[in-house]
């Protein structure tokens, strides 16, 4: 179950009390706030509390350029502008706190983002639960044979029940021992904080994640491309669905330049230049490695 009796207690208790306040709030995120929306087997994401919306981001390019966006004729057409020429301060005057439950080595990848303030549940005072994230049989992949980082095809008939069989034992052998080092009856048992190291990497834990929406746009860029690996996309596409109610501008532009736009190097541009004159282009010819073109070519259609 991703959320507690307690927690979805709580949760129904934060719905019902309101506050007044003058500052900007948005209708589609006071529809998100507190709920919990499942990820994974176990897992969910909700929005705690947000700062800010698209107006704020025109307000605070404003105060910066000043005359220079006179020109700029609406408040979308503005964030474009900021967005298309990697006008970065703007953004970072919305913030957002999640509450993300997640696997461990999820939790590592997603860590790796620095520019977030994260508070994150204690396993040296607390005693997490038996909940292990488990691949769905259709997420059950072998290793890329092109990829080092990557999937390949998916696992199959005996072979897959044996990995699962295998993932399966070994979370639940490496809990009950959990258990009996911090809980042997007429022992005083072993801390917790060292009888934590013991536990598998895809146990779940839990944080508050509060980042600024310049930085949540470069974090989204990467987890919900489709080359990211799928045990994080999948929190990556959960918070893009409450972004774009939150800001719906700025993700739109987001979308457009980032998710859905490419990157060019100047050899890359030139081989455009000259394929629309109509000269033919290959790798060979082109100044760029194998990975390049590749890229090149997956950019451009090819």
């Amino acid at each position: 179950m991703p959320v507690s009796p307690e927690q979805q207690a709580e949760i129904d208790d934060l719905r019902t009390q309101t506050s007044p306040t003058l500052r900007a709030t948005v209708p589609g995120m006071e529809a998100h706030l507190y709920k919990a929306y499942d990820v994974l087997d176990h897992g969910f994401i909700r929005v705690i509390d947000y700062m800010g919306d698209d107006s704020a981001i025109c307000q605070a390019a404003r105060v910066s350029y000043g005359k220079g966006t006179k020109s700029v004729q609406n408040d979308e057409g503005l964030i474009r502008y900021l967005m298309r020429h990697w006008h970065s301060t703007p953004f970072e005057m919305c913030e957002i706190k999640l509450h993300v439950k997640l696997p461990v080595f999820v939790a590592r990848q997603w860590i790796r983002h620095r520019t977030a303030n994260v508070n994150e549940y204690s396993a040296r005072y607390s005693i997490l639960d038996r909940e292990f994230y488990i691949p769905a049989p259709d997420h059950l992949n072998a290793q890329s044979v092109v990829n080092n980082q990557g999937r390949g095809g998916l696992l199959e008939g005996e072979e897959a029940a044996r990995v699962l069989e295998i993932l399966k034992s070994d979370s639940n052998r490496a809990y009950d021992h959990y258990e009996q080092m911090i809980s042997v009856e007429g022992q005083d048992g072993l801390a917790r904080e060292l009888a934590r190291m013991n536990l598998p990497a895809n146990i779940y834990t839990q944080w508050y994640w509060k980042v600024d929406l310049h930085n949540l746009f470069h974090f989204l860029r990467l987890r919900a491309d489709a080359h990211a690996q799928y045990e994080i996309r999948v929190y990556a596409d959960a918070i893009s669905k409450v972004v774009a109610d939150w800001v719906p501008a700025a993700y739109g532009a987001f979308e457009d330049y980032r998710l859905g736009g490419a990157t060019m190097s100047h050899t890359a541009l030139d081989c455009i230049r000259r394929m629309l004159k109509g000269e033919e282009v290959t790798q060979e010819t082109s100044g760029m490695s194998k990975g390049e073109w590749r890229e090149f070519q997956v950019a451009i259609k090819v």
